[in-house]
């Protein structure tokens, strides 16, 4: 494919993340590049409340940059090592730190906070330098700058053509223990399906994860014995861990050999943490695939309130674990992919107090009554009939 032929064809930007095998080299270098962006991350938010203390002034990234490489570092050679690592990654973090601040002065977010060791999700960064270089992939392995070549654990996974697919940028992670690379792609648009002439309602729920109007339940994933075995597992790792800080405490060791212990266990612990965390976000995956694939012309969902369900205590751990921001999410992006019109239909829509046969509200439902009853004669599940409800809404705005 020639130049003109990619101007003309319509192109969208799609992401893609896999694990890599680094070296031991290569992790030392990793780890050197996510410490200091985090350092420089706390530095600029440390150095921004400074500065508005004494002189009611906020200093830009890019101010921050500038006073860091010209003034702070000559006059402070100890920290000469900021320099060591890759400078895209310093100033995206620099980045970072100054979009923290602007959500919170736009009411979006909280006051930034600082990032710990260990605990805060900090990645190394790198981007295509100028528009003649381009971020090779192949097959098995890619070629990070500062990096060099990194193995892929998956192959093939990540679009390799360079003709087709353009790599414009990708961060470098640690979880649990694994290193993962995400890139940012410009490839072709996908050619729209032909959708059919029917749409869907899904109803999310506790009991069930989504009941679909078509009649398809997918089953709460918290409930299988799979996820109950890991969770009853990390539940004694994570006694077994509390038990190792209480000794060390106690015995007031010094040693290193038990500090060395307690974070063999704090690894056992992210581990088992992130296995969890997949096996879900695998099921999020399959669910929305499996309903995409029937080709609707709209889907309608409604609006949940996920933060004040979070609010009860005794529902908290199970809406938390249903994961319905994310499912929300990748559902929005996979219909705009596909063409497929996305529905959101307002939070306050009695959708589970409707009867779908006559329309009557039935105001004392309880959440404890699982089948709608109407004086009609009308008998069904009540998230099916709340299903059938959505998927009739005609107050939504569209996603």
């Amino acid at each position: 494919m020639n130049e003109e032929d990619k101007g003309d064809q319509e192109r969208m930007l799609k992401s893609y993340k896999t694990e890599i095998n680094p070296t031991m080299e290569q992790i030392h270098k990793i780890n050197k590049t996510i410490g200091t962006c985090r350092f420089v991350y706390n530095f600029y938010l440390a150095r921004n409340k400074e500065v508005y203390e004494k002189e009611k002034k906020f200093v830009s990234g890019m101010e921050f940059s500038k006073w860091l490489n010209n003034v702070y570092l000559k006059e402070n050679p100890e920290y000469v090592w900021i320099k060591e690592v890759s400078t895209k990654s310093v100033k995206q973090s620099i980045m970072n730190s100054e979009r923290s601040f602007k959500r919170f002065f736009k009411g979006q977010s909280g006051f930034p906070k600082f990032k710990k060791k260990g605990k805060s999700d900090v990645k190394m960064y790198f981007v295509k330098t100028n528009s003649q270089t381009i971020i090779t992939c192949e097959r098995h392995r890619i070629k990070i700058s500062t990096l060099g070549w990194v193995r892929l654990k998956e192959k093939g996974y990540i679009p390799w053509d360079s003709n087709t697919y353009i790599i414009k940028s990708g961060t470098v992670s640690c979880r649990a223990g694994r290193y993962y690379v995400s890139v940012l792609v410009e490839q072709p648009e996908r050619e729209r399906l032909q959708l059919q002439d029917f749409g869907f309602g899904i109803d999310l729920g506790v009991k069930n994860f989504a009941v679909i109007s078509n009649g398809l339940v997918k089953k709460n994933i918290n409930k299988t014995n799979k996820v109950k075995k890991l969770e009853k597992q990390l539940k004694r790792e994570q006694r077994c861990l509390s038990r190792k800080y209480e000794s060390l405490k106690k015995n007031n060791k010094k040693g290193e050999s038990s500090r060395e212990n307690i974070q063999k266990q704090i690894l056992k612990v992210k581990r088992l943490y992130c296995r969890i965390d997949n096996i879900r976000t695998d099921y999020i995956n399959k669910t929305i695939a499996e309903i995409v694939k029937t080709k609707p012309s709209y889907i309608a969902v409604e609006d949940l309130n996920v933060s004040g369900m979070m609010k009860n205590r005794h529902l908290s751990k199970a809406v938390a674990s249903q994961k319905f921001y994310e499912f929300r999410v990748k559902l929005e992006a996979k219909c705009k992919e596909y063409g497929i019109e996305l529905r959101i239909v307002d939070r306050w829509y009695p959708s589970s107090k409707l009867c779908h046969e006559c329309g009557c509200i039935r105001k004392d439902l309880k959440l404890s009554d699982r089948e709608y009853v109407c004086e009609c004669g009308y008998h069904a599940d009540r998230d099916y009939n709340a299903s059938l409800n959505l998927r009739d809404a005609t107050s939504y705005k569209v996603a």
